[in-house]
């Protein structure tokens, strides 16, 4: 479908628009009140009058179209209302209390709830800066969830803004129409499908792809115009077919061609690496038939006519999509040879499928009850059920992200129940959304009846076994984001939850363990605990350990914080005299990296003795010939010269932005195996960290074997990741940090 920018006519004018907006609601529309939408109309053309858009039209034009659009998805009166009057408040002299006194208090929640969906927009961009820039915080966001969930017409009315802004968007400067068409394809196009309504989401989808690729748009739908005669001719020859089959066969349906959109066309191009002429489903029909055992049955007749083509078959009827929507797909040899696409579905899946939430509409006037409209806000409502378990602006925003936006995978529980996560999730993050207390006594996974790591990411279609122990309790692990076990923020929520409800002292004792276990990896031993404590703004360090145990603060948090102290970390060194300044002076410049308290210009090198990186406490050594040596601070070398040669001591620091990269030893020991040196080199080789060298020794008598391996990284941080991941391989006793 090629979409053609929408153009008024010069002759018409906003009473002539509105009545044909009416014509319609009269057509086929009874139970819509067309006074009180014409009451609506009289209002929002008398307060935008003098107000036009950028193509010039009168703005009131912008909000009849979104009324047309409401309107062909079947929503109520208050709904075309509201939708006619969703802008007077914002861009005009109205107030809501002069809107509630005129229509009354449901049309205006309806229109401030839709001014306030303005917010939703910030939701894609850096989720930090939004805290800080936007002043999003989570109680607005839990308000705006709310307003959706009570009342989802609230979100149709913004997509129905949104596509025709789309529709017009033409009349913007190139600049304006990258980022409206960007924030179209991120945002709204993923929540239309979130709620099922299709024939916004394909045209959205379209709209954007038109604006952000151009070229590519241009050429599908020059190569679907070139073929469109013979298409249709092809795809009527199939029709009939179909038809006279079901007819053989006793079965009532309607069988029709599909239009097929570019921008699915341009997916499945760009997923399947294909030209577009080796597409298949380019020619596709679909079937609606009026009950359920009848979308099987035509099934049936379809590969009886023509031979089914391998892995080319999902039944979303047996497993819906997230949105609910529903359908048998298939591919079949049809005619001449050529390959073909057809949909199966009843008439009530159809209206769903295009419609989604807004098909409740259709049915809400008669007192019919839509299950599906339940189903399809269901997860918006869940959202809700959030706030006592995020009590963090930027987890509960970052939560709300990864359900509406990021792509799904569907799987399975053994007795076959679907489970909607988000991709990339784990097998222990299923264990979580299975229910809290499975993933609490998790201790391993099968996948199709095979067993696999606990990081394992699951793909759809998979079906998933937890196998859990009677009192297990999660692991602090779990919540190390370097180590992979837990990829959605709902299921660290619940983990963090967990350790919050234990014992104060043995959250205090753990904490403890796992900082000092920290620093000793890190071969760091002059940053205390009060330091780290004080930069965390705890008054006590019992407070900084508690907060480890309950798995409030990362390892990754640590090491950032450690990189950051280390640079400023104040030493017992000597004030730089003046002769040895002077000296200072006429050496030539270092690497930038290092910077020397009140000289510039100075020639440093890192002491191979301790080999400090970014992140260590150091301090300098000035020597006769090669300026000054960088070592740790507490080198033994440099522990040494204070107590001979304090007058060459020297206070250093790292720079804030170090781009190098410095060596460092790791020792490593672990019982023997086969495999174990590569899969170290492994993790390195992912974490792009380069490996200098090695020296291994096994221990014939235990089996034990002992590694050391000089390692090229940026900073501590890196060296953190590597350290953790290492440890967790198997057969792994002990990682750490040493000096040579």
């Amino acid at each position: 479908m090629v979409y053609v920018e929408a153009v008024s006519d010069e002759h018409d004018t906003p009473l002539e628009r509105f009545n044909a907006l009416a014509e319609k609601i009269k057509a086929s529309h009874e139970n819509v009140d067309l006074d009180a939408v014409r009451k609506a109309f009289e209002f929002a053309n008398a307060a935008h009058l003098g107000q036009t858009r950028a193509s010039g039209e009168p703005y009131v034009f912008h909000v009849i179209s979104v009324a047309e659009i409401l309107l062909s998805l079947n929503l109520d009166t208050p709904s075309l209302m509201a939708a006619l009057l969703h802008d007077v408040v914002e861009d005009t002299d109205i107030s809501l209390e002069e809107l509630a006194e005129k229509f009354g208090q449901e049309v205006t929640i309806l229109v401030d709830s839709v001014t306030k969906m303005k917010a939703f927009a910030n939701l894609k961009s850096n989720l930090h800066e939004s805290i800080k820039k936007e002043g999003l915080k989570a109680e607005n966001l839990r308000k705006l969830l709310l307003a959706m969930a009570e009342d989802v017409r609230v979100v149709m009315i913004k997509l129905a803004d949104r596509l025709h802004n789309m529709r017009t968007l033409g009349s913007l400067s190139p600049h304006k129409q990258k980022i409206i068409a960007t924030e179209t394809a991120e945002i709204y196009a993923p929540l239309a499908n979130r709620l099922g309504i299709w024939q916004l989401k394909w045209e959205l989808e379209d709209l954007a792809f038109r604006y952000l690729d151009e070229a590519n748009y241009k050429k599908i739908a020059r190569f679907l115009a070139e073929r469109k005669v013979d298409r249709d001719k092809y795809i009527a020859e199939v029709v009939q077919v179909i038809q006279d089959n079901l007819a053989e066969n006793h079965i009532e349906g309607e069988v029709t061609g599909r239009s097929k959109h570019i921008y699915s066309i341009w997916k499945k191009m760009q997923r399947k690496n294909l030209g577009f002429h080796q597409l298949y489903d380019l020619r596709a029909v679909r079937i609606h038939v009026e009950q359920l055992k009848d979308c099987y049955h035509a099934l049936g007749v379809v590969h009886t006519i023509w031979r089914h083509i391998p892995y080319e078959f999902d039944d979303y009827i047996a497993t819906p999509k997230e949105n609910n929507y529903q359908s048998i797909h298939t591919a079949v040899v049809g005619p001449h040879g050529k390959t073909l696409e057809i949909q199966i579905r009843t008439y009530e899946m159809h209206r769903h499928a295009e419609y989604g939430v807004a098909a409740h509409w259709r049915y809400k006037e008669g007192g019919k009850q839509s299950g599906h409209y339940d189903q399809k806000i269901a997860w918006l409502r869940q959202l809700l059920d959030w706030k006592d378990e995020e009590k963090d602006a930027g987890d509960f925003i970052d939560r709300f992200k990864s359900e509406v936006f990021q792509d799904r995978v569907y799987v399975m529980t053994p007795k076959g129940e679907i489970i909607d996560m988000p991709q990339g999730a784990t097998a222990l993050d299923f264990a979580f959304y299975v229910h809290t207390e499975v993933g609490a006594r998790c201790r391993g996974a099968k996948v199709n009846g095979k067993m696999v790591p606990l990081t394992y990411e699951l793909k759809s279609g998979e079906q998933v076994h937890i196998l859990t122990t009677q009192n297990g309790s999660p692991s602090r692990d779990w919540l190390n984001p370097q180590l992979g076990f837990l990829k959605t923020s709902r299921a660290r929520a619940k983990v963090r939850h967990w350790f919050k409800q234990q014992n104060h002292d043995q959250n205090l004792l753990a904490g403890r363990e796992i900082l000092e276990k920290e620093l000793h990896r890190l071969g760091i031993t002059n940053i205390s605990h009060e330091k780290l404590a004080n930069h965390f703004h705890f008054e006590k360090t019992e407070h900084l350990f508690t907060a480890i145990g309950r798995g409030e603060m990362t390892h990754g948090q640590i090491a950032a914080t450690i990189q950051e102290l280390g640079g400023h970390g104040q030493t017992e060194a000597t004030p730089i005299e003046e002769p040895i300044q002077q000296t200072i002076e006429l050496l030539p410049q270092g690497s930038g990296d290092i910077t020397i308290y009140g000289v510039d210009n100075v020639l440093t090198q890192i002491a191979q003795c301790c080999k400090p990186v970014p992140g260590d406490a150091i301090i300098g050594f000035i020597t006769k010939h090669r300026g000054i040596t960088i070592h740790r601070s507490d080198c033994h070398n440099i522990q040494h010269a204070l107590e001979e040669n304090s007058d060459r001591i020297t206070e250093v620091e790292w720079n804030h932005e170090v781009n190098q990269c410095y060596s460092v030893t790791i020792e490593l020991i672990a019982m023997d195996r086969q495999g174990l040196l590569r899969d170290i080199t492994a993790i390195l080789a992912n974490l792009e960290i380069n490996v200098l060298g090695t020296n291994t020794s096994t221990n014939k008598s235990d089996y034990s074997a002992r590694m050391r391996l000089s390692l090229e990284i940026a900073g501590i941080a890196q060296l953190s990741r590597a350290l953790n991941r290492i440890s967790q391989l198997p057969n792994v006793i002990e990682v750490y940090r040493i000096n040579d």
